[in-house]
């Protein structure tokens, strides 16, 4: 080791350079180190094309170091590539599509109950505010780190941690909340008229707030307010007392079976009962309206009950799909950092979670327009409504 640290080209000006290409999350940090071409006249050649203050060098890295790379790290940076434009684009699209749904609901023309309606508007407030504290004030600064540096010099992160997770706390769970009233409509009839009310829904929401809000307090305590700028579970400087203590270990680990472990687990079981109370409930309405064969009329009551699974299974397979990687991801990382090396996952994985847990923010309007007619003929209007009066003014 001492013979290959005396031949290293240690000019402070290339260094520099070549360090700062280097990931320094210490499970990738080896492999990143073996991939770089060590040879320090091309090297240095390679490095000087690049433009260290562009958004877009990693395009650049990419290109110039793509034959020395492994497969895995080739496939990280075509990914870091990818978000440098996705992240920006969903940033326009999450605030526009909550907008817009937030707008159409209010407005309770989409056939909805009111019930209903009050946690649609609470889910499309929840993850607007998570585009704006996670992507847009998280990840956005990470990937164009050459341009967002002055958010080192801005002691806030522990607060902005504490507003981050609250916000996606109350995102997960609002989704929650909504799969057990649609439980209790279906399944719970003598409940059903206490429970499915609107009063009801906004004392459950305004609960689930002030709970998110209070568990997540000690996200102030656990972090600094220096920011690091680094795409891993944590995003501010952590003191190393923190980071090796098995007590914050255990408080950290809660928070991510909190959310969205515990959902998971809630989400698959209601669902799993409400489809087993249809299917019998479905064989039963059947035999009572006497049409076990040939062709039976159209049946009002089904109908309804059928718009509502339709719209229930996709909300809560959609935040069961796109939230796996980032929460096997997230728990993995703790323990890594606590001395358990059985399993190693790339960083890959991660950076793919967050792009998929920050996207599930954005889909919920796609899964109304597609399953709710009457929301698709409002968000048609809305769409519609700035072109139709620019033409009456023309006129």
């Amino acid at each position: 080791m001492g013979r290959n640290l005396r031949t290293t080209d240690w000019n402070v000006t290339t260094m520099g350079r070549n360090l700062r290409t280097i990931d320094w999350n210490v499970p990738t940090m080896g492999r990143n180190l073996r991939t770089i071409d060590w040879n320090v006249p091309t090297m240095g050649r390679n490095l000087r094309t690049i433009d260290w203050n562009s958004p877009f060098w990693m395009f650049q890295y990419l290109y110039a170091h793509y034959d020395s790379q492994l497969l895995e790290d080739r496939m990280y940076f075509a990914l870091a590539c990818i978000q440098v434009i996705y992240y920006p684009l969903l940033a326009v699209v999450g605030i526009t599509v909550n907008l817009l749904t937030i707008v159409i609901l209010s407005r309770g023309k989409c056939g909805l109950s009111k019930c209903v309606t009050r946690y649609l508007v609470a889910m499309a407030a929840a993850d607007l505010l998570v585009v704006i504290f996670d992507l847009i004030l998280r990840q956005i600064p990470i990937v164009y780190q050459g341009q967002f540096r002055f958010m080192r010099s801005i002691p806030v992160c522990n607060i902005h941690a504490v507003l981050l997770f609250a916000a996606t706390d109350c995102s997960v769970w609002f989704t929650v909340t909504f799969t057990f009233d649609r439980f209790v409509a279906i399944c719970c009839q003598n409940l059903k008229t206490k429970y499915c009310t609107e009063r009801t829904a906004a004392v459950v929401l305004g609960t689930v707030s002030v709970l998110g809000c209070l568990k997540n307090m000690f996200w102030y305590f656990m972090f600094t307010g220096q920011y690091n700028l680094y795409n891993q579970p944590w995003f501010c400087a952590v003191p190393v007392l923190v980071m090796f203590s098995r007590v914050w270990t255990v408080i950290e680990l809660l928070h991510y079976i909190l959310t969205p472990g515990v959902p998971f687990v809630l989400i698959l079981l209601l669902n799993a009962f409400t489809v087993r109370y249809i299917l019998v409930a479905s064989r039963a309405r059947r035999r009572l309206r006497g049409h076990s064969s040939g062709e039976s009329p159209r049946d009002p009551e089904m109908e309804s009950r059928r718009k509502s699974i339709i719209l229930l299974f996709v909300i809560s397979g959609n935040f069961i799909l796109l939230w796996a990687l980032f929460m096997v991801h997230s728990i993995w990382y703790r323990m890594w950092v606590l001395g358990f090396y059985s399993v190693t996952l790339p960083r890959l994985i991660l950076e793919l979670g967050y792009m998929l847990q920050l996207m599930s923010c954005c889909t919920n309007t796609c899964i109304y327009a597609v399953t709710q007619s009457k929301f698709r003929e409002q968000l048609t209007n809305v769409v519609k409504y700035p072109f139709t009066v620019i033409i009456k003014f023309i006129k």
